[in-house]
């Protein structure tokens, strides 16, 4: 991969660390864009860009393939998004014909929800304007996604399973897209997406505009770019991998049986409104989800065996604040952005230290600040030697004590019944009079009692006379005696292997 020069002479090519001194804020009003792109991003609510958008965005309009590093929650959707409609308005039209509107931009992120909600952010900064864009995913019927297919769309967003299923079955044709986005290009390989890829990348004109933007800058990652990417230019706004700042993160170091109890004082104590619990197991999940859901809390579960219509009515519930607890597994761990999230707990420590970087990046968006709280167990030594390899930083490990009998209650149905024998008992004596109180309960056992009968006290002593049942031959009674059934077949005997009088009985 070679960079182009005009990295040592523009602000906007240069490749910093996160540590460089960050310029203030510049105004979208200060790019060349047009009046109904800008009019959109007003009624977003933004007015200032993040540093990812103020060096992609330029280099974007300037028709050069971009590779985008940065952290997750900083505005990597809007630094390919609206320059990438800026440069399509030119195709914009009011015709009804599908041929008017073939597809131009094509999106692919690895998840349906962090494609879904590309597709919601297009959509609002489009919204002002005739280019239309639409999103397939799986999980859901086919047949509504090739419907709107057919009346055609400019900007498509897609997860590649679902995108080559259409493919296939000759919904889209790919032979006019000029734009092409790698959204989240990491996890598209950490979850075997790699072949999916290469198939939708030889469907596309070799002439085109390739930007790939990932949270996590790996190897592989690179390499991927060199394969499609023409002369790209690094962008960086944060050393690769770096977690954010503004993020508060804490390694408690607990037994396995107190990650609940730890999870429910952290939110009594700081007061959480709402939190993400991850996990790493769907079982796991769902019986967390559960567990909360008895200790009070408004709870759901996010994991891959719940329908995408369950999962996306998670998420709104979540959003809309009818959920206080989130538990879910890494389905969710990346670019599901929601507003304001206080806090995001790693009940288990990932697997794979970049979904680390992922999970804590829910919180603390968008300049806001958040607290990331991972419970540690004796296991998770290795996993946490990761994490601090790909951070680049010491992790100290706290203590926290459980001394609050609320904080540690059992689930309702797993509480031992310690007074169920009581109360028989209880239930089987004579009620106290008023002259006669009750005795007070005590766990101490009584003394045993001497038995009334001095046999009983006698030791045993085997009967000289008859024999033990269980030594006695089953060969001496008659074999009349011994078939109890007509369906049982009579036994025979015949010679041993070895011994000359030993015989062996067999089944005929």
């Amino acid at each position: 991969m070679t960079e182009s020069p005009r990295e040592d002479t523009s602000p906007h090519l240069s490749a910093e660390p996160a540590e460089a001194p960050v310029e203030a804020p510049v105004s979208f009003d200060t790019l060349a864009l047009d009046a109904k792109l800008l009019r959109a991003v007003a009624d977003s609510g933004y007015t200032k860009m993040t540093p990812i958008q103020a060096k992609a965005i330029p280099i974007v309009l300037d028709g050069r393939d971009v590779m985008g590093a940065a952290q997750t929650g900083t505005g990597k959707t809007a630094a390919f998004t609206l320059p990438l409609l800026q440069k399509m308005l030119r195709h914009e039209n009011s015709s009804a014909s599908p041929a008017r509107h073939p597809v131009r931009a094509l999106v692919l992120a690895p998840t349906r929800e962090l494609a879904d909600q590309v597709a919601n952010n297009v959509k609002a900064y489009a919204k002002h304007s005739k280019l239309r864009s639409m999103v397939v995913f799986g999980g859901i019927d086919m047949k509504p996604q090739t419907a709107e297919l057919k009346t055609g769309v400019e900007v498509l967003i897609a997860t590649p399973g679902r995108l080559l299923d259409h493919i296939e079955a000759k919904n889209c044709n790919l032979g006019q897209v000029e734009y092409v986005v790698l959204d989240e290009a990491d996890r598209m390989l950490d979850i075997g997406f790699l072949p999916d890829l290469q198939r939708i990348l030889s469907y596309l004109p070799k002439q085109r505009q390739t930007l790939l933007f990932s949270a996590t800058f790996s190897p592989e990652i690179k390499r991927l770019a060199e394969s499609y990417l023409q002369d790209p230019i690094l962008v960086e706004v944060a050393r690769p991998n770096a977690t954010a700042t503004n993020v508060e993160q804490r390694f408690f170091s607990v037994d396995n049986d107190d990650k609940r109890a730890v999870v429910l004082k952290l939110i009594r104590e700081r007061a959480l409104t709402q939190a993400i619990v991850f996990v790493n197991s769907k079982l796991g999940c769902a019986r967390l989800a559960r567990s909360f859901e008895r200790d009070g809390l408004r709870t759901n579960a996010l994991h891959g065996d719940k329908s995408q219509d369950e999962r996306l009515k998670a998420l709104e519930a979540f959003k809309r604040g009818e959920v206080d607890v989130l538990v879910c597994t890494d389905v969710a761990a990346r670019g599901l952005d929601i507003a304001d999230l206080p806090a995001v707990f790693n009940f288990d420590v990932p697997f794979n230290a970049e979904d680390y970087v992922h999970r804590i990046g829910r919180t603390g968006r968008a300049g806001a600040s958040g607290l990331a709280v991972t419970l540690v167990s004796r296991d998770d030594t290795r996993l946490i030697s990761d994490i601090e390899k790909l951070i680049k930083k010491k992790i100290e490990l706290e203590p926290i004590e459980l001394d609050d009998a609320r904080t540690r209650r059992e689930p309702r149905a797993e509480r031992p019944r310690r007074d169920e024998d009581d109360g028989d008992r209880a239930r089987s004596q004579p009620a106290p009079t008023e002259s006669q109180p009750a005795p007070a309960r005590s766990h101490v056992a009584s003394p045993r009692k001497a038995s009334a009968d001095p046999f009983f006290d006698r030791p045993y002593e085997p009967s000289a006379t008859a024999a033990p049942v269980w030594e006695a031959s089953v060969s001496s009674a008659p074999s009349s005696a011994r078939i109890s059934s007509p369906n049982i077949k009579p036994k025979r005997r015949v010679a041993a292997l070895f011994g000359e009088r030993k015989a062996v009985e067999q089944d005929e």
